[in-house]
Parts: structure tokens; C-alpha cells; sequence
């Protein structure tokens, strides 16, 4: 690219994000009526009281005397949690969610510099031209094919299959079916015999992002699990801590009844979990400015590697720095992600 001016991010700045899945709904089949179509149950949330024991780490050492902790272990620790099961009679348990994949990829929803959108636009049409989202659309649908939107419901299954239904004018054109455990969480690929299926499933994918067609997918994972077994719905993030007293220590997500389900969100953050671009990188994390993941405590994109989004995406619009495939690829997929990343003139 010839050297050009540099110019200033714009200080209003956001893009929608282009993968767009619902909440999943969870319900409960027998694995042996899956192929048949049997009909599914609602898994209900329900409260159980149970009595813990104290096993905290003691903060000095007069806890970690001998009688404080004997006083500590005679105090009953009651507790409210919410859980949800497998009713008798049930063995697997299905999430269910719709994914829309949306056209217009590095479009702004909001910006306010002209002159940066003009270069933010070619440099996105430069890449559409050469990749046409081919990367981004095949590690999208190994996160579909791997059951990674499971999440805990995955682990220690006996069987997962996931099935993939295009939609057309409210109707199935298509489905798609992929073996799910034969696939590692910790690769961007698939067993090569569901290779064929995986094509198929990255074209859907990029024909959205491309904005070539209209894309709105039904996903399904099933996981036996055994009957009566624990599942795991999203947790709800409770912000009004005061005056906890005789609440709840857990409550679970319900769409709607007690219905057990997902987050939209917690779907999305296993869908984009394809960045394996960071430096010295070891397995695949979620798309984040930073790299960051929450559940280590540490960000892998650091500004002073300059392998953060904000350092790249500045150097690629502003000053023309076109960084390798691999960072664009990295640098496309946060705008897939959408977010606000304008620059404050202060």
C-alpha cells in the first residue's frame, strides 16, 4: 500500500455485531427417539436447600486454630441454590438456538469522521476481495460442529451430535449432522470425515457474511448424559448484593416458566472462540480487543507486543501498517464481534 497521511480514529465509532444467535432453550429426549423427532421436554428450573459445611480458607491464624475451626464446622451453612435435571425417563438433554449471520462486515452503525470512513471502508474491501471471509466462516462452523456452545454440558457426555438446519422462508432447506466429541475443543478443525459437512456449513456461514444471501441457521446440540443428571443453564449475575440475607446463593436463566436456557452471549462467546493468532498461542480463545480471558485472569494481546486490536486496527486504517493474514483475519473477526471503539479526544 502507498504511504498516505495518517488520520485519526474517529471518536465515534461502533459496529453491530454479524453473528447473531437467540437464547438456547433446553430440553430433555431420549437419545434412542433423536433420529425419529421425538418430541422434546422442558427442563425446569427448580430451588433445592441443602446444609454445606464451612471449608473456607481461614484469613489468620486464630481461624486456623483448632477449636475456631471446630466452632466453624458445627455452624450450619444453609444455602438456596437453583438446579436443573434430566427428568426420569430422559437421558440427553438438547440446546437449541437460531444464528443469524449478517452482511456488512466493518460497516460502522455509527461513526463520525468521513475521511475515516472512507479508509476504513477500503481497507475492508481490500480484504472481502482476497478472503471473502473463507477463514472466519470455517472456524465459526467448527465451533457449531465441536458442540463448544454446550459449554459444561459437554464434559464427561457419553455421545454429543450436533445438527445444523438452514432456514428458508420458515421452512428446513437443508441439514447438516457432525459426530461433536470426535472433534477437539482445542483445534480449529474437524475429523476429516465430516470434512464434506463442514464445507457446506462454512459456505452458509460466508454467503452471510459476504452478503450474498439472506442466512438464518436452527442449531441443535444433543448430550447424553444419563437420566436424571444434573444440566447446566447459564447463572444469572446478580447485581443487588445489599441486604442478602435468605436469598438465593445461585439462581439459573430461564427463558421463560422456570424453563432452563443459555445466554445469547454465552452462545456468541463459544462461537468466535477462534482466535488462535495471539502470540505463542496454545489454544483457541474468544475474539476480545485484548485476548482477555476472564475464567485465567490474564490477557494474551497485549499493547506492548502491539497485538492488541487497537494497536493493529490503527496501524492498518490510520497509517496504512497492513498487518499479516493472520492479524486480519484478527482484526476482522473483532468486527464481527461488533463493539464501540472510538477514540476520546481527550
Amino acid at each position: 500500500m502507498a504511504k498516505e497521511l495518517k488520520i485519526k480514529t474517529a471518536s465515534v465509532l461502533s459496529f453491530n455485531r454479524h453473528l447473531d444467535p437467540s437464547d438456547g432453550r433446553m430440553t430433555a429426549v431420549n437419545w434412542k427417539d433423536i433420529k425419529n423427532g421425538a418430541k422434546t421436554t422442558a427442563i425446569q428450573i427448580q430451588e433445592k436447600s441443602v446444609r454445606g459445611t464451612i471449608s473456607n480458607r481461614p484469613k489468620n491464624s486464630k481461624e486456623a486454630d483448632e477449636a475456631a475451626i471446630n466452632a466453624a464446622v458445627e455452624k450450619a451453612n444453609l444455602q438456596t441454590v437453583d438446579i436443573a435435571a434430566l427428568p426420569q425417563g430422559h437421558d440427553t438433554v438438547a440446546v437449541t438456538f437460531t444464528l443469524r449471520v449478517l452482511p456488512n462486515v466493518g460497516q460502522p452503525s455509527a461513526c463520525n469522521d468521513a475521511s475515516f470512513a472512507e479508509r476504513l471502508n477500503a481497507v475492508v474491501s481490500a480484504y472481502k476481495a482476497e478472503s471473502q471471509f473463507h477463514e472466519l466462516a470455517a472456524r465459526y462452523a467448527v465451533n457449531l460442529a465441536n458442540g463448544r456452545f454446550l459449554w459444561r454440558n459437554r464434559i464427561g457426555a457419553e455421545n454429543v451430535v450436533v445438527t445444523v438446519e438452514r432456514i428458508i422462508d420458515g421452512n428446513p432447506s437443508g441439514k447438516l449432522n457432525f459426530d461433536a466429541l470426535a472433534n477437539r475443543l482445542n483445534e480449529v478443525k474437524v475429523h476429516s470425515d465430516q470434512e464434506s459437512s463442514l464445507e457446506q456449513l462454512s459456505k452458509w456461514i460466508q454467503s452471510g457474511l459476504t452478503g450474498h444471501e439472506h442466512v438464518l441457521l436452527r442449531v441443535t446440540g444433543f448430550a447424553r448424559l444419563g437420566e436424571g443428571q444434573e444440566v447446566y443453564p447459564s447463572q444469572e449475575l446478580i447485581l443487588d448484593t445489599g441486604n442478602s440475607k435468605g436469598k438465593k446463593s445461585k439462581t439459573l436463566y430461564s427463558i421463560k416458566d422456570k424453563e432452563a436456557g443459555i445466554h445469547s452471549q454465552k452462545i456468541g462467546n463459544a462461537l468466535r472462540t477462534i482466535d488462535t493468532w495471539y502470540p505463542e498461542a496454545t489454544k483457541p480463545i474468544a475474539v476480545e480487543p485484548y485476548g482477555s480471558v476472564t475464567s485465567e485472569g490474564k490477557a494474551y494481546r497485549q499493547p506492548k507486543q502491539d497485538q492488541d486490536f487497537y494497536s493493529l486496527f490503527d496501524g492498518w486504517v490510520n497509517a496504512g501498517k497492513v498487518p499479516s493474514i493472520e492479524q486480519q483475519h484478527y482484526v476482522m473477526s473483532v468486527l464481527v464481534r461488533g463493539g464501540v471503539f472510538g477514540e476520546s479526544d481527550k
